[in-house]
């Protein structure tokens, strides 16, 4: 099964191919699911060494991703895009299916991206621990907070909860 995950991320196209393959292998891995997610991407700021790569607050039915540390990726190491996406969007799905303790979270996230792409996988090697990663992610020795998040809503994020077309 981890040729098949690991083949559907890399041939992603999308945040919202990322996000159905993040439902797909936590409905498996932990046998819940929600649909009616939102992704919002924003400019989050920019902190090394408190490394801020999305988010989801608890009542809401929004993800948000920091665009800083995906521009970072594609200066640095494009490789890393989709296996950077899949952690945080699996990480913070997790969180919206009702599971708000972080050390708990970054467990499963751990565990689950092991099983499903490999102890190899660029994925689980985030997981594992983001720091040798953070070059990559954040822009060094500068930390910035905008005045402005600029929230930006992704359209057709979560296709599977869909039950029309508009």
């Amino acid at each position: 099964m981890i040729t098949d995950y690991r083949a559907r991320l890399n041939e992603a196209k999308s945040l919202p191919d990322i996000f159905e393959l993040v439902k797909s292998i936590v409905l498996r891995f932990l046998g819940k699911s929600r649909g009616g997610l939102m992704l919002g991407m924003a400019n989050l700021g920019n902190n090394p060494q408190g490394f801020f790569g999305g988010f989801f607050t608890t009542g809401t039915n929004v993800i948000v991703l920091n665009k800083i540390p995906l521009q970072r990726i594609r200066e640095t190491r494009p490789e890393l895009y989709k296996p950077y996406v899949f952690h945080v969007l699996l990480h913070e799905y997790i969180h919206s299916l009702g599971y708000l303790d972080e050390a708990d979270v970054r467990s499963k996230v751990l565990a689950i991206s092991s099983q499903a792409l490999g102890e190899d996988h660029l994925a689980t090697q985030i997981a594992s621990g983001s720091g040798e990663f953070i070059k990559h992610l954040a822009y060094p020795g500068v930390s910035w907070k905008p005045e402005d998040e600029g929230l930006e809503l992704v359209p057709g994020f979560d296709r599977s909860s869909a039950s029309y077309i508009a």
